[in-house]
């Protein structure tokens, strides 16, 4: 029998391999909108609204993912939620008309959303074992698996394939890795006298203040990822070409960022590390609202990428250590980071039609600078992580599994 410690060294790597499939799923699927948008027959408008439900399909079914693992186990659970989530990965594809695309699109948030929730759960369990932050470099697998999906998404469409058969193909493939990875994921059950969750329940008090601190996070994400290279293009007079390597580097410097994240965590803690970030984003926000140049306002957005990268990993995290029922409070804070990445692009765009995309990218700074203000409520979840995770051992003093 293997030492308990090795287990949870697998359980992580198998958690890190989940993460990256979900986000292989997510970069598969965007590549793939403008022939999803033809196939349907849509405008620019219809196809908002459907990838609008997107969001409301999360928002929906994340509550459920809690009381789906309360009552499988974790492993199972998590098991039949990715399943469910790559599996979902056809649905937009064969839409052929704006009704039939928003109903898939809904059942592809929820799916997404559950996964989501029970994914980061089991990540916040491995963290409180090995007593050390990890949930950045999990989000950095997400990152890394969305942009290897994509890069398959973009040599499919550069050949021209229809994007059904490149669906169906890579749910398949994305399903047996998800499927082999959670083998070796914890397998966490609940008491015998533990209350299943609800199946519909507000956020907690301490996931709403929680997830205010990621709110603005995603705010300043979606905002750069969906306005970058706009503003590039409108404001600064770029070419297409260069104006779209600011949204890469963007999130090439997100994706590091997460991957090296784990370790400036476990250096300076949680706290310290977002009010640090939130002032990267903060000054990056200023130049870019002040750029008189492209290179300015792209060395702007690569800072935003890097100032709010490990924000929502920390969030989930927090929200994982803050209370007795981590899905619960994770579900909660991922609803409204979720609602942020809904609102953030559409409310850009509707201050800059009345303004100008500098005034909306003053709204993103003072978002991203309210990182340092509110970074503090973070604390009480890192202590109390600290003190759940002494109390396990106290009261377990043999093998854990």
């Amino acid at each position: 029998m293997g030492h308990p410690h090795d287990e949870v060294r697998r359980a992580r790597y198998a958690v890190a391999a989940v993460f990256a499939v979900h986000g292989a799923v997510t970069g598969s699927f965007a590549t793939r909108v403008p022939w999803i948008q033809d196939h349907a027959s849509l405008s620019a408008g219809q196809l908002g609204l459907a990838l609008a439900f997107t969001a409301f399909g999360a928002a929906c079914a994340m509550p459920l993912a809690g009381r789906i693992s309360h009552r499988f186990g974790s492993r199972t659970a998590l098991r039949g939620l990715l399943a469910l989530w790559t599996l979902s990965l056809v649905l937009p594809s064969l839409a052929p008309n704006l009704y039939t695309l928003c109903l898939a699109m809904f059942a592809f948030g929820a799916a997404s959303g559950m996964a989501d929730v029970a994914m980061n759960a089991l990540g916040v369990e491995i963290e409180r074992r090995l007593e050390k932050s990890i949930m950045s470099g999990l989000h950095g697998m997400w990152s890394a698996g969305a942009l290897v999906g994509s890069a398959a998404g973009t040599l499919a469409a550069h050949l021209g394939s229809d994007a059904r058969l490149h669906h169906v193909l890579a749910a398949a493939a994305l399903t047996l890795l998800g499927m082999l990875a959670c083998t070796w994921v914890l397998d966490v059950q609940p008491a015998e006298d533990e209350e299943p969750p609800p199946r519909f329940a507000l956020p907690p008090r301490s996931a709403v203040l929680i997830g205010a601190v990621g709110f603005c996070a995603v705010f300043a994400e979606g905002a750069s990822l969906d306005w970058s290279a706009v503003f590039l293009r409108d404001r600064m007079g770029t070419s297409a070409g260069l104006a779209a390597a600011s949204t890469t580097g963007f999130m090439l410097t997100m994706a590091v960022a997460r991957v090296a994240g784990d370790a400036v965590v476990n250096r300076f803690g949680a706290v310290r590390t977002v009010r640090s970030g939130g002032a990267l984003a903060g000054l990056g926000g200023l130049l870019i609202v002040l750029a008189g140049h492209p290179a300015v306002a792209m060395g702007g957005f690569a800072l935003m990428g890097l100032g709010i990268a490990v924000v929502v990993p920390l969030c989930f995290a927090a929200a994982g250590h803050a209370g007795p029922r981590p899905s619960q409070a994770i579900a909660g804070v991922a609803t409204i980071t979720y609602t942020s990445g809904l609102i953030a692009p559409s409310l850009i765009g509707g201050v800059a039609q009345a303004t100008s995309l500098v005034v909306s990218f003053c709204v993103v700074t003072v978002l991203a600078c309210g990182l340092t203000v509110f970074a503090g409520v973070l604390r009480t979840a890192e202590r109390g992580g600290r003190e759940q995770v002494s109390a396990r051992a106290a009261a377990v003093p043999g093998p854990r599994s």
